[in-house]
């Protein structure tokens, strides 16, 4: 960027990148009251200062000259937008939903927000819902993304979210990828993850399950080309090796799980040459990436959408 523009900038203002689940903190710098550079936040918990290049394209994202930049309305569904006030557009909304709710009830009408709305904007978007309009038909699209994986964790876990944090990156010593091409959905981790393989090259071991070889898959140490829709089938084989080299921390079992033993019986329906059949995976490889998985100190299992 030329010198002249960086010393334009006087205000840098704290924000965070809306694109992937990593949520990278942002400082954004202010020129004639535009975005005109994006750098990373160095007190940002998860990102640590780093970027990628999605974020990087932000100030010309927000300047495209075909960005809508106020409200439009239309006397017919074949008329022309036409610019209009915010009250304008305010009160015209307002007029619908009170027709609406008049004549059918709060219950038809529904929100459906963006997974990149903040928490506090989707506590307004809820309290506009249930607290004055009377419904609860507010969803989101991070239900479609996310409500599988919560109801997993919360059956294995207890909990609905991940046991693990960011941290544990820098002292992992196995990293378990599946149904993620990490490297493109989520850069600034997959940097880390890279980093720390590179500080302990002979050390951590970095396994990668997917259909399709990535980038994610082309800088693991092992890589399994399982078929499509067959991810339990893999992970089943991969507990019934673990059982069987006797890698499986039976005092903790016992003291923090329940029904593990009719987890047993399904387990022993899928030796890696079943597996091998259903996820079209060599039964070597599959051996192998649960003898890495089981013999790490510190693994960290990582997934995204391809399994949720």
């Amino acid at each position: 960027m030329p010198k002249v523009l960086r010393e334009s900038i006087k205000q840098w203002v704290k924000t965070y990148c809306p694109y992937c689940g990593v949520g990278c903190g942002l400082l954004a710098g202010l020129k004639n009251g535009s975005v005109a550079k994006i750098k990373g936040d160095p007190d940002h918990p998860s990102s640590l200062g780093d970027l990628c290049l999605k974020a990087v394209y932000l100030p010309e994202t927000l300047a495209t000259p075909d960005r809508l930049l106020h409200p439009q309305m239309r006397r017919c569904q074949d008329g022309p937008f036409a610019r209009v006030s915010w009250d304008a557009a305010i009160q015209f909304l307002a007029r619908a939903f009170h027709e609406i709710i008049d004549e059918h009830g709060p219950d038809a009408v529904a929100f459906y927000g963006s997974g990149q709305l903040t928490t506090e904007e989707y506590y307004v978007g809820n309290k506009l819902a249930k607290g004055f309009l009377g419904t609860n038909n507010f969803d989101t699209n991070s239900r479609l993304c996310m409500a599988s994986a919560a109801a997993g964790y919360k059956a294995s876990l207890g909990s609905d979210g991940p046991p693990n944090c960011y941290a544990d990156i820098e002292v992992a010593d196995c990293f378990f990828l599946i149904g993620t091409n990490t490297a493109d959905c989520h850069p600034v981790i997959f940097k880390r993850l890279k980093r720390r393989k590179m500080a302990q090259p002979d050390r951590v071991m970095i396994v990668a399950v997917d259909p399709r070889r990535t980038e994610t898959a082309d800088f693991a140490d092992l890589y399994l080309p399982i078929r499509p829709g067959t991810d339990i089938a893999l992970l089943n084989s991969m507990l019934y090796v673990l059982l069987e080299a006797n890698l499986i921390d039976r005092d903790y079992v016992a003291q923090h799980t329940r029904g593990f033993a009719a987890t047993l019986k399904v387990i022993k329906k899928y030796p890696p040459v079943v597996a091998e059949e259903i996820c079209g995976v060599p039964e070597c490889l599959i051996v192998e990436a649960a003898l890495i998985f089981g013999k790490a100190e510190r693994a960290i299992s990582l997934w995204s959408m391809g399994v949720n």
